[in-house]
């Protein structure tokens, strides 16, 4: 547990630095230089996601259960799952979705850690989901409250929501019948 708890740390929190104190990451960003600043925090970032999927494996293997979901909160989890990569893609391809949702990548963060606290109740499930839903509340939160920063981004379509659709459609069935089981090792269909 203590891997995935120190991945998670480092993740999140490398990833939290806006959400904490903005200026500071300005003036780090600037200090450093910008390449160099997006090569640490991919460093970074990197070395807290091995330890976060290494932990994760560990804590599975001698999970603590703290509750049963029951199988019907499946097919909500499926659901609530259908649109995540449609908003992935959103986020880097603007349009309508992405307009309306301001921050598409946050609602699909919330949206696939909400599913997996449905059906998942070991105290590994409830750090690791439980973690990454927190931490896009409050990185929502901070958005609202900080200066926007311009990010390059293709420019804005009608036709980057048909590929947002599309993609993410073909994207969530490769998840659902086959990657999921192979990445995971869970299938999601039972």
């Amino acid at each position: 547990m203590w891997t995935l708890l120190v991945g998670l740390l480092i993740f999140l929190g490398v990833h939290s630095i806006s959400v904490a104190n903005h200026q500071w990451r300005d003036r780090l960003a600037s200090g450093l230089g910008l390449p160099a600043f997006k090569g640490l925090f991919s460093l970074v970032s990197l070395i807290g996601l091995i330890l976060i999927i290494w932990g994760y494996g560990i804590a599975r293997q001698d999970p603590v259960v703290i509750y049963t979901p029951p199988l019907w909160l499946r097919h909500i989890a499926m659901l609530l799952l259908l649109p995540v990569f449609t908003l992935v893609i959103a986020a880097y391809f603007p349009g309508r979705i992405s307009h309306a949702l301001k921050h598409p990548l946050l609602v699909a963060v919330k949206l696939w850690a909400m599913a997996h606290l449905l059906t998942n109740g070991t105290l590994a499930d409830i750090v690791l989901f439980g973690g990454f839903l927190a931490w896009a509340v409050a990185d929502r939160i901070s958005l609202k409250k900080r200066p926007a920063r311009v990010t390059p981004s293709l420019p804005a379509s009608g036709a980057n929501d048909g590929i947002a659709l599309a993609g993410g459609l073909v994207v969530y069935l490769l998840m659902v019948f086959k990657l999921h089981a192979w990445l995971i090792g869970v299938s999601p269909m039972g």
